[in-house]
Formats: C-alpha cells, structure tokens, sequence
C-alpha cells in the first residue's frame, strides 16, 4: 500500500544516510539559515532534532533525499520538484494547475511544502512526526531555489549531457553540484567544514554587504507561512526565470554534448551564489514563522514538560550523512 502523503512510518528516521546529490548546496543553505534564527528558535528545533550542536540543521539537510531513494521513501519522488512545462529559453513559467500533479499522483515541491509547514504547526503530532517534518521543510525550500528543480524539459536537464571542467555530467548535476563546489575552490572529503566555511561569508554579504539591501527589500517579500502555497509558487517562479536567461540560453539542443566554458560558468556561479543565499535567508525567516506560532511550547523549553517534546525525535548527527 502506498503511504499517506500526510504521515510517514515511523522507519524514516532510520533510514540510512548518504551523501546526496547536492548535499554541498543543500548543507550550506542550512548552516545559513541558522546564521540568522533567534536563540528561541534555535533552542526549539535543536530539542525537536536531538541535536545541540551548531549542525543541527546542516545534519538534516540531506536527508529528504537519502529516504527518496530507499524502499519506504519511493513515494517522496515527485515532493523535490515541480516541472514547469514551459518553452526555454522562448518562455520561461510556472503554473500550479498544469504543472504541479494532483495530491494522489504524487503532488510537487509546492504541495510538500505546503503539507510538511502544516505538519510543524500541528501540535496534536508527536515530536518525531513533527521533526520529520522539519527535515523535509529545511530540504525543500533548498530545492525550490535550484532552477532546474522547476523545469521539467529533459526531466529537469538531467537528460541533457554536457562536459564541465573536461568531465562528462548531466546539466542538473552541473547546477546541483559542479558550479557550486567551483565556487568554492573544490571541496575535497566531506562537505561541512567547506559549507560552514561559505555560509558565514554568504551570511556577512547578507549582513553587510553585497546581499545587504536586497535581502532586507525585496527577500521576504510576501513570505508568510499562512499561504504556503503562495509563498513557494512566488519562489519557484523566480528561480525559473533564470533557466531562460541562465540555464539554457539557447535551448536545451544547442548545449547538448557542449563544454560548459567560462562564459557559461560566469553566466551561472552567480546565480548559484544568490540562490543559495536567497533559501538560506528565506529559511530561517520560514522556520522563525513556524516556532513563534509555537510561542507556548518554546516558552517550556529548558523545564521538565520540554523532554516530551524530544523525546521521540530521532537522533541525527552531521557526521551520519
């Protein structure tokens, strides 16, 4: 029987964890994000996570994508994207109604938003139901600011090949991986120190830098929990538009077995860079929303009644994925 998309097996938390596709991008969008959580909401989701660390997010944030792949997650497949059936680079669009599949055929990236948000807010659930859900929100928001996540020509570019750096890729690995970890001089091992090192520099651009006036004006536009379903469609739609001017420029036959060379990589790395800082900021606004609508529950922390919250939570550490 196919599981609920409303509820997991309790099973999903032990799920083996792996390093996933994008694992880099994703992991630096949540130490991002917690660059900007106040302590409350720290201390919150560090109960309901059974982590204390400074990796309380970035330990989670790979992990919607190790449970797709195994047995019990098959049904989470079509929660990471939603393809926008569209005409690049003539015309770049997201439509809810044609392109997001109904809730019984799977749903997209929007509607699994839009449910997990509502399954944090639920406190009629279990810390562990609702830290499940909190996993799936910090992966998500990553996965709605990566473009080729609302595309759907070539299955979201994965069935386009292309040569990065001299070595063979398809283009969804390239904006899901390759530009990013350019970015950064290469990462070597495992990603999480090269992560923290990016958030906190994406952070002081944010703070104070290039990111500053952008971030405070225009980032959070319109961000309201209360319309999940808006607030992503407004997300997705703004990182479509860049598979137009950035991702396939010239369509999606002309880069078909091309070297992805500097011109295209300067073309990208940017909108790789504000991407990332763009979730990164929308996610700690997003999880900031979600806890202070739990202002009681986060006023017990600390005291006796705020074990019940975490004590059905799984234990999840960076070092497990």
């Amino acid at each position: 029987m196919k599981p609920s998309l409303l509820a997991l097996s309790t099973v999903a938390a032990w799920v083996p964890t792996a390093s996933a596709w994008g694992g880099f991008g994703h992991i630096t969008i949540a130490y991002l994000a917690t660059s900007f959580l106040s302590p409350p909401t720290t201390s919150y989701l560090q109960a309901l996570l059974r982590n204390s660390t400074e990796d309380y997010l970035a330990g989670v944030a790979t992990w919607a994508d190790s449970f797709r792949y195994s047995k019990y997650g098959r049904f989470t497949a079509n929660f990471h994207f939603i393809d926008a059936k569209d005409s690049p680079p003539t015309y770049c669009g997201v439509d809810f109604d044609r392109d997001c599949k109904s809730i019984e055929a799977g749903g997209c990236v929007i509607t699994a938003l839009q449910n997990y948000t509502t399954r944090m807010l639920d406190t009629t659930l279990s810390g562990y139901e609702r830290a499940v859900a909190a996993k799936f929100v910090v992966h998500f928001v990553g996965d709605i600011h990566q473009p080729l996540h609302t595309e759907n020509v070539a299955r979201g570019g994965n069935g386009i090949h292309v040569r990065f750096e001299g070595r063979e890729f398809n283009l969804h690995h390239v904006w899901d991986t390759s530009i990013a970890e350019k970015l950064v001089g290469g990462i070597h091992r495992k990603p999480y120190p090269y992560a923290k090192k990016w958030a906190d520099e994406l952070a002081e651009e944010i703070k104070g830098g290039k990111f500053k006036d952008v971030a405070e004006k225009e980032w959070l536009k319109g961000v309201n929990v209360s319309d999940a379903k808006g607030t992503a469609m407004d997300w997705a739609k703004e990182s479509n538009k860049h598979v137009c001017s950035v991702v396939l420029p010239q369509g999606p036959k002309l880069i078909e077995g091309q070297e992805l060379g500097s011109d295209y990589y300067e073309a990208a790395a940017p909108v790789v860079e504000v991407q990332i800082a763009r979730a990164g900021y929308r996610l700690a606004a997003w999880l900031e929303m979600i806890v202070s609508s739990l202002k009681n529950e986060t006023e017990i922390l600390g005291s006796e009644e705020s074990s019940s919250l975490s004590t059905s939570a799984p234990r999840l550490e960076a070092g497990d994925l």
